[in-house]
C-alpha cells in the first residue's frame, strides 16, 4: 500500500490513485481517496485551494486527471516526508470517488472481481449504477441509470468510436480494451458540456501523455487464465526521454463457451486482439503533441442472437496537442483530430451451423427494420436492406457493415481574475454503409451507403469560486445536426419517402452546479441542474414508427432531458461515505416497442416519443475496522415512469447492492464480495430501447465471490479469484432471450456464468 504523510498523519492510498496530489518538498496534502474493495483509503479533507484545483474544468477539458504521484516501484517522485510501502490490491466492484460524487475515476489496469473485463462495458458494470446487457461472453451494451445508447457518451481519448451494426452487435464499448488505458473518468448526469450532449453520463477512456524525466524503458505485462479456456495477455511498453516517447499497447483475449449454474452451456466464445502505438513529442513541461494509431479485430458467438460477429475490425488514427501557459489570460490551448472506422461482419455460418428452416432466426428478438436493413442479424424480416440483394436466399447469410467517423475538437482555457473559462468548438462527420448476400457472394456485392451524419458544436464552461469553500460552475453548448437519409428498399429497389431528405436540428444544452466544502464536518457536496436536447441516433432514426411512416427519420423528435443532480462525500477517521442522487423529466423520450408477427418468424420494432420521469441514487460507505480489515458497501437504485402511458419505464435495473470485506497484511490480501440484487416487478412488456426490451418480471439473486493477491516483489504481483463460488444459476433483469438455433425455448433468457476460477500474473519493468 502506498502512503503519504502530512504533519505526522499517515493515510493509505490506492496503488493507482484517483485524485491529484499537491506536493512540496516537505509535505503532501492529505486528500480523500475512496478506494476499491481491497484497499481502505481515507485522509484529511481537501483545502479549498486543492479542491478548486481538482475540480478545475481546464484539466483535460473538465475531465479531471491524475497528476504526478510518487512511484513506489522506481522511487521517482518521492519527496521528504513521504513514505512508500508496496502491497497488492484487488479491485472488487466498488465505486472509486473523487471529492464530489458526480465524478468517478478508476484505474482499469488493476485486477477486478468478478473476472477481469473483456471490453469497456464489462468494466463499467463494476461501477455502481452501471449494468450491461449480455449478448454472449463479450461485447455487451453498457447501461447507466437505465439509460442506453447515445444517452451515454462513450469516448476514447476524447473521441467517439461508433459501431456499425444496426442491432449494436458491436456497441462502442466492444472496441475498447480497458486495460490499454490509464484512466476511466465518468461524469454523472448532464454536468458537463465539454464533450457533447450526454444526458445520462460522459465516459472517457484515456491515455495520459507523460514527459519522462530521463532516458527510460518501462512497461508492464500480464497474463490471465480462467475457466472455460479463458486466456488473456497484454503488454505496455514506453520508450523515450524528456524530448519524447513511444508507447505500445497490445492485448489478446479468448474464451470458449461458458456453463451456467445449472451446467447448461451458453454459446459465448470469443477471440479478439488490439494494438495501439502512440508517439509523443514533449519539448517542455507545458506542451506536448501526440500521434496515435491503432487496430483491432475479433469474433464473438452470441447466445441471444441469430447471427454472430465474425469480424470487429477497428482502425483508429488520432492527432492531439496541448500547450499551457501561453499568456496570463490564455492558460491552455488543446486540440485533436480523430479518424475511427468500424468494419463489422455478422453471419450465421462461421461460429454456428445455419438452420435452413428459420434462416438463422428464431427467438432473436431483434429491433426491427433499421436503415432499411430489417435487422438482418435476426434474419427474421427478410427480404430487406439498403439495396442489398438477398441473392439465392441461401440459409448461410452474411452482412458486412461499416461506419467511418471523422471528428475534431479545439478548446481554450482562459483565466481572468478568479474566473476560469473553457470554450471551444467540436465537429464530426459520420457515414454508414453495408452490403449482404450469401456465404460465398456477399463480399462481391457493392457497398450501399444509407446514412450521413454531420454535427458541429460550440461550448463554454465557466467556473468561479464564491468563497474559500464554495464554487459555482455553469456551461452552455449549441449543436447543429444534419442527417441525410440514403437507404433504399432492398426488395423493390424503390426509394422510400425519406430518401434523399436531410433532417436538421439546432439543439441547446447547459447546466449550472454549486459545489461546497464544509471542512469542520469533513463534508463535500454539490447540487446541479442540467438540460440536454439530444438528437436521435442512427439506431433510433432508421427504425419504423408506430404512426406508419416508413421510418422514424421524419417522425421522432429529439429528446429533452432536464435533471437535478446532487450528492455528498464524507470522510472522518475510519469512515468514508458518498451518495449521488438524481431526478429528471424527459420530454419526447424515444421508446421502442417490439411486436411479434405470427408466421413471420420474428419481431419488428417501432419508435415513438413519450414523456417520462426518472429518479434514483448510488451510495457507498467504507469502514476501516482495524489496520488490516476493511469493509465496504455500495448500493444503486433506479426508477422510471412512462408518464404518457401511465406505466413503468422499461429496461430499468433493480436495486443492486455489493458488500465487500478485505483483510490485508504486508504483501498479502484476501477479500470477499457478496452481490445482492432485488427482483424487478416494474416492467413494460415488449417495450424497451435500441438494445433490448422487457421480457418478463425478474427474480432477485445473490452471488458470493472471493479473491486473494500476493506481491512477490516491487515488480511481480499475483491475483486469484473464484467468482460465483456456490455455482448459482441466475440471470440479470436486463437480458436477451436465447436464440432457438441453440436450443432455447421461446423467451428463455440467458443465464450468467456459473463458478469461475481465474488467476492473473502481472509484472512491471
Amino acid at each position: 500500500m502506498k502512503h503519504f504523510a502530512k504533519s505526522g498523519c499517515i493515510a493509505p492510498i490506492l496503488a493507482a490513485p484517483i485524485l491529484r496530489l499537491s506536493t512540496t518538498a516537505l509535505s503532501v496534502a492529505c486528500i480523500f481517496y475512496a478506494g476499491f474493495n481491497g484497499n481502505m483509503a481515507y485522509a484529511e479533507p481537501l483545502s479549498a485551494a486543492s479542491l478548486a484545483a481538482v475540480q478545475d474544468p481546464s484539466v483535460s477539458g473538465g475531465l479531471a486527471t491524475t497528476a504526478a504521484i510518487p512511484d513506489c516501484h522506481s522511487g521517482q517522485g518521492l519527496h521528504t516526508g513521504q513514505h512508500c510501502e508496496l502491497s497488492p490490491i484487488v479491485v472488487t466492484a466498488s465505486n472509486p470517488q473523487t471529492t464530489q460524487a458526480y465524478l468517478i475515476q478508476a484505474d482499469p489496469k488493476q485486477p477486478i472481481q468478478p473476472v477481469p473485463a473483456t471490453d469497456g462495458a464489462d468494466y463499467l458494470k463494476h461501477i455502481a449504477g452501471f449494468n450491461a446487457i449480455r449478448n454472449g461472453g463479450t461485447n455487451g451494451d453498457a447501461v447507466f441509470r437505465g439509460m442506453f445508447g447515445s444517452r451515454l457518451k462513450i469516448l476514447t481519448n476524447g473521441s467517439e468510436m461508433l459501431g456499425a451494426c444496426p442491432n449494436r452487435m458491436d456497441a462502442p464499448t466492444s472496441y475498447i480494451a480497458p486495460q490499454n488505458f490509464d484512466e476511466i473518468t465518468v461524469v454523472k448526469g448532464p454536468q458537463t458540456v465539454l464533450f457533447g450532449a450526454a444526458s445520462a453520463a460522459t465516459v472517457n477512456f484515456a491515455r495520459t501523455p507523460e514527459r519522462l524525466e530521463q532516458d527510460t524503458i518501462t512497461g508492464q505485462a500480464s497474463v490471465m487464465a480462467a475457466s472455460n479456456q479463458r486466456f488473456d495477455n497484454d503488454v505496455e511498453t514506453i520508450l523515450g526521454n524528456q524530448q519524447g516517447s513511444i508507447r505500445l499497447n497490445a492485448n489478446t483475449s479468448r474464451s470458449d463457451d461458458y456453463k451456467d449454474g445449472n451446467g447448461k452451456k451458453v454459446p459465448a466464445e470469443w477471440r479478439k486482439w488490439n494494438a495501439d502505438i502512440t508517439a509523443t513529442y514533449t519539448p517542455a513541461d507545458d506542451r506536448w503533441i501526440e500521434l496515435s494509431a491503432g487496430k483491432g479485430d475479433g469474433e464473438a458467438r452470441y447466445a441471444g442472437r441469430s447471427m454472430d460477429g465474425s469480424q470487429f475490425l477497428r482502425e483508429s488514427v488520432g492527432l492531439r496537442f496541448a500547450q499551457k501557459n501561453l499568456s496570463p489570460l490564455l492558460q491552455k490551448l488543446e486540440g485533436q483530430v480523430n479518424y475511427n472506422n468500424a468494419d463489422h461482419i455478422m453471419d450465421n455460418f462461421t461460429l454456428r451451423t445455419p438452420s435452413p428452416m428459420d434462416m438463422g432466426g428464431g427467438h432473436g428478438h431483434e429491433h426491427g427494420a433499421m436503415s432499411g436493413m430489417d435487422h438482418m442479424d435476426d434474419m427474421d424480416d427478410m427480404p430487406s436492406s439498403n439495396g442489398m440483394s438477398m441473392g439465392s436466399m441461401d440459409s448461410a447469410m452474411a452482412m458486412q457493415l461499416a461506419r467511418k467517423t471523422i471528428s475534431g475538437r479545439l478548446a481554450a482555457t482562459l483565466n481572468w481574475l478568479d474566473y476560469t473559462l473553457v470554450t471551444g468548438v467540436d465537429a464530426s462527420h459520420s457515414e454508414h454503409k453495408g452490403r449482404m448476400d450469401g456465404q460465398y457472394s456477399y463480399k462481391h456485392m457493392p457497398w450501399n451507403k444509407d446514412a450521413e451524419f454531420e454535427q458541429t458544436g460550440v461550448f463554454a464552461e465557466l467556473s468561479k469560486p464564491l468563497s474559500d469553500t464554495r464554487k459555482i460552475i455553469a456551461g452552455l453548448r449549441i449543436d447543429q445536426h444534419e442527417v441525410q437519409y440514403l437507404a433504399r428498399d432492398a426488395a423493390t429497389e424503390a426509394y422510400p419517402t425519406p430518401y434523399g431528405k436531410t433532417r436538421s436540428e439546432t439543439l441547446p444544452s447547459g447546466f449550472i452546479r454549486l459545489e461546497n466544502n464544509w471542512p469542520e464536518l469533513n463534508l463535500n457536496g454539490y447540487v446541479g441542474v442540467g438540460h440536454v436536447e439530444r438528437m436521435p441516433d442512427y439506431w433510433e432514426l432508421f427504425t419504423p414508427v408506430h404512426s406508419g411512416n416508413s421510418s422514424a427519420f421524419l417522425g421522432v423528435k429529439p429528446e429533452q432531458t432536464t435533471q437535478l443532480d446532487l450528492g455528498l462525500t464524507h470522510n472522518a477517521g475510519p469512515w468514508s461515505s458518498w451518495i449521488s442522487a438524481y431526478a429528471g423529466k424527459i420530454n419526447n423520450f424515444i421508446l421502442i416497442g417490439y411486436h411479434h408477427h405470427e408466421g413471420h418468424m420474428g419481431n419488428s420494432a417501432g419508435a415513438k416519443n413519450i414523456d417520462a420521469t426518472i429518479a434514483g441514487a448510488e451510495a457507498g460507505t467504507r469502514y476501516q475496522f482495524t489496520d488490516n480489515l476493511t469493509g465496504d458497501l455500495n448500493v444503486a437504485y433506479g426508477w422510471g415512469r412512462n408518464d404518457t402511458d401511465s406505466q413503468p419505464l422499461p429496461q430499468i435495473a433493480p436495486l443492486d447492492a455489493r458488500i465487500g470485506l478485505t483483510y490485508q497484511q504486508d504483501q498479502f490480501s484476501v477479500g470477499t464480495l457478496l452481490r445482492l440484487v432485488d427482483r424487478q416487478d416494474r416492467v413494460a412488456l415488449n417495450q424497451g430501447n435500441i438494445v433490448g426490451y422487457d421480457l418478463a418480471k425478474s427474480s432477485g439473486f445473490g452471488v458470493f465471490s472471493i479473491n486473494a493477491a500476493y506481491q512477490f516483489n516491487p515488480m511481480l504481483n499475483l491475483s486469484i479469484g473464484v467468482d460465483n463460488v456456490l455455482d448459482k444459476a441466475y440471470s440479470e433483469h436486463l437480458n436477451r432471450a436465447g436464440n432457438s438455433a441453440f436450443g432455447y425455448a421461446s423467451d428463455e433468457i440467458i443465464n450468467e456464468m456459473g463458478r469461475n476460477f481465474w488467476a492473473k500474473l502481472s509484472i512491471k519493468y
